[in-house]
Protein backbone atom coordinates (compact mmCIF):
# COMPACT_ATOMS: atom_id res chain seq x y z
CA UNK A 1 0.00 0.00 0.00
CA UNK A 2 1.51 3.17 -0.87
CA UNK A 3 1.65 5.79 1.86
CA UNK A 4 1.82 8.94 0.50
CA UNK A 5 0.99 12.37 1.15
CA UNK A 6 -2.67 12.95 -0.84
CA UNK A 7 -2.61 14.78 -4.10
CA UNK A 8 -3.71 18.01 -2.71
CA UNK A 9 -1.71 19.83 -5.43
CA UNK A 10 -2.46 18.40 -8.27
CA UNK A 11 -3.24 21.43 -10.88
CA UNK A 12 -2.62 23.83 -7.49
CA UNK A 13 0.02 26.62 -7.88
CA UNK A 14 3.87 27.02 -6.55
CA UNK A 15 2.09 28.05 -3.17
CA UNK A 16 0.78 24.99 -2.69
CA UNK A 17 3.57 22.71 -3.23
CA UNK A 18 5.57 25.14 -0.76
CA UNK A 19 3.31 24.48 2.08
CA UNK A 20 3.14 20.84 1.79
CA UNK A 21 7.07 20.69 1.42
CA UNK A 22 7.25 22.76 4.42
CA UNK A 23 4.29 20.69 6.17
CA UNK A 24 6.95 17.48 5.85
CA UNK A 25 9.93 19.64 7.18
CA UNK A 26 11.50 20.19 3.93
CA UNK A 27 13.11 23.37 3.47
CA UNK A 28 11.92 24.76 -0.10
CA UNK A 29 14.88 25.16 -2.53
CA UNK A 30 14.34 26.11 -5.43
CA UNK A 31 15.51 22.66 -6.89
CA UNK A 32 12.68 20.52 -4.55
CA UNK A 33 10.19 23.24 -5.42
CA UNK A 34 10.78 22.27 -9.28
CA UNK A 35 10.76 18.59 -9.18
CA UNK A 36 8.04 18.51 -6.72
CA UNK A 37 6.01 20.82 -8.95
CA UNK A 38 6.62 18.20 -12.19
CA UNK A 39 5.76 15.37 -10.59
CA UNK A 40 2.50 16.54 -9.85
CA UNK A 41 1.96 17.84 -12.89
CA UNK A 42 3.03 14.96 -15.33
CA UNK A 43 0.59 12.11 -15.65
CA UNK A 44 3.93 10.15 -17.09
CA UNK A 45 5.79 8.05 -14.08
CA UNK A 46 9.29 9.67 -15.54
CA UNK A 47 12.77 8.49 -14.50
CA UNK A 48 15.28 10.81 -12.74
CA UNK A 49 17.09 11.67 -15.91
CA UNK A 50 13.18 12.80 -17.62
CA UNK A 51 12.54 14.66 -14.47
CA UNK A 52 16.70 16.50 -14.62
CA UNK A 53 15.26 17.08 -18.39
CA UNK A 54 11.85 18.66 -17.43
CA UNK A 55 13.27 21.07 -14.89
CA UNK A 56 16.64 22.04 -16.35
CA UNK A 57 15.33 24.71 -18.10
CA UNK A 58 13.28 26.26 -14.89
CA UNK A 59 16.26 25.48 -12.81
CA UNK A 60 19.38 25.50 -15.52
CA UNK A 61 21.67 24.97 -12.82
CA UNK A 62 20.50 21.61 -11.32
CA UNK A 63 22.57 18.53 -11.71
CA UNK A 64 21.19 15.06 -12.51
CA UNK A 65 22.67 14.54 -8.87
CA UNK A 66 21.00 16.99 -7.20
CA UNK A 67 17.89 15.59 -8.65
CA UNK A 68 18.76 11.81 -7.66
CA UNK A 69 18.92 13.48 -4.07
CA UNK A 70 15.76 15.65 -4.46
CA UNK A 71 14.06 12.62 -5.73
CA UNK A 72 15.32 10.22 -2.55
CA UNK A 73 14.48 13.70 0.11
CA UNK A 74 10.94 13.53 -1.49
CA UNK A 75 10.49 9.29 -1.80
CA UNK A 76 12.00 9.04 2.12
CA UNK A 77 9.23 11.78 2.84
CA UNK A 78 6.61 9.84 1.35
CA UNK A 79 5.46 12.29 -1.10
CA UNK A 80 6.61 10.15 -3.81
CA UNK A 81 6.48 7.07 -4.64
CA UNK A 82 9.53 5.15 -6.24
CA UNK A 83 8.75 2.36 -8.62
CA UNK A 84 11.53 0.09 -8.80
CA UNK A 85 11.99 -1.39 -12.26
CA UNK A 86 11.57 -4.99 -12.16
CA UNK A 87 11.48 -6.05 -15.78
CA UNK A 88 15.02 -5.32 -16.41
CA UNK A 89 13.42 -2.54 -19.17
CA UNK A 90 15.47 0.54 -17.18
CA UNK A 91 15.32 2.71 -14.33
CA UNK A 92 13.27 3.28 -11.44
CA UNK A 93 10.42 5.71 -12.25
CA UNK A 94 8.65 8.13 -9.59
CA UNK A 95 4.78 8.89 -8.55
CA UNK A 96 3.46 11.61 -6.92
CA UNK A 97 -0.15 10.13 -7.30
CA UNK A 98 -1.04 9.45 -3.72
CA UNK A 99 -4.24 7.46 -3.81
CA UNK A 100 -4.07 3.76 -4.28
CA UNK A 101 -3.77 2.48 -7.81
CA UNK A 102 -2.60 -0.22 -10.02
CA UNK A 103 0.65 -0.07 -12.90
CA UNK A 104 0.87 -1.31 -16.49
CA UNK A 105 4.46 -1.29 -17.48
CA UNK A 106 5.80 -1.90 -21.00
CA UNK A 107 8.73 -4.78 -21.19
CA UNK A 108 9.83 -3.28 -24.19
CA UNK A 109 10.15 0.45 -23.19
CA UNK A 110 9.86 0.41 -19.67
CA UNK A 111 6.76 3.07 -19.52
CA UNK A 112 4.50 2.88 -16.48
CA UNK A 113 0.96 3.93 -16.86
CA UNK A 114 -1.62 3.91 -14.40
CA UNK A 115 -4.20 1.24 -14.50
CA UNK A 116 -7.66 3.07 -15.39
CA UNK A 117 -9.51 0.89 -12.59
CA UNK A 118 -10.74 0.83 -9.20
CA UNK A 119 -8.49 -0.28 -6.46
CA UNK A 120 -9.70 -3.16 -4.44
CA UNK A 121 -7.68 -3.13 -1.00
CA UNK A 122 -9.45 -6.81 -0.77
CA UNK A 123 -8.06 -7.79 -4.16
CA UNK A 124 -5.09 -10.14 -2.54
CA UNK A 125 -7.88 -11.64 -0.44
CA UNK A 126 -10.12 -13.08 -3.24
CA UNK A 127 -6.92 -13.81 -5.63
CA UNK A 128 -5.40 -16.37 -2.74
CA UNK A 129 -9.14 -16.87 -0.48
CA UNK A 130 -6.53 -18.82 2.22
CA UNK A 131 -3.79 -15.70 1.89
CA UNK A 132 -5.02 -14.63 5.81
CA UNK A 133 -3.99 -17.74 7.25
CA UNK A 134 -0.59 -18.46 5.15
CA UNK A 135 -0.12 -14.71 6.51
CA UNK A 136 -0.71 -15.22 10.10
CA UNK A 137 1.59 -18.65 10.10
CA UNK A 138 4.27 -16.56 8.71
CA UNK A 139 3.59 -13.82 11.83
CA UNK A 140 3.24 -11.30 9.10
CA UNK A 141 1.08 -8.32 9.09
CA UNK A 142 0.27 -7.18 5.63
CA UNK A 143 -0.23 -3.42 5.58
CA UNK A 144 -0.70 -3.08 2.04
CA UNK A 145 0.65 -3.96 -1.56
CA UNK A 146 1.34 -2.99 -4.98
CA UNK A 147 -0.07 -4.45 -8.30
CA UNK A 148 1.81 -3.80 -11.67
CA UNK A 149 0.92 -5.53 -14.51
CA UNK A 150 4.03 -6.15 -17.22
CA UNK A 151 3.35 -6.42 -20.92
CA UNK A 152 3.78 -4.01 -23.85
CA UNK A 153 1.28 -1.38 -25.37
CA UNK A 154 -0.08 -2.13 -28.70
CA UNK A 155 -1.32 1.00 -30.00
CA UNK A 156 -3.16 -0.98 -32.60
CA UNK A 157 -5.41 -3.04 -30.00
CA UNK A 158 -6.51 0.50 -29.03
CA UNK A 159 -6.72 2.06 -32.38
CA UNK A 160 -9.50 -0.93 -33.05
CA UNK A 161 -11.03 -0.06 -29.59
CA UNK A 162 -11.68 3.22 -30.06
CA UNK A 163 -13.08 2.34 -33.29
CA UNK A 164 -15.40 0.44 -31.44
CA UNK A 165 -13.32 -3.31 -33.18
CA UNK A 166 -13.42 -5.49 -29.86
CA UNK A 167 -11.22 -6.64 -27.40
CA UNK A 168 -7.32 -7.31 -27.85
CA UNK A 169 -5.76 -10.95 -26.77
CA UNK A 170 -4.93 -11.26 -22.99
CA UNK A 171 -1.32 -12.88 -24.50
Amino acid sequence: MQSVASRENHGEGMSSIRETLERHGLRCTRQRLAVYDFLNRTESHPTAEEVFLAVRDQVPHISLATVYKTLDVLVDRRLVVKLPDTTGSGSSRFDARAEHHYHLRCLETGRVEDLDAPFDPELPFKVIPELEDHLRRKGFIMTGYRLELHGRFAPELSALDDQGGGEGDRS
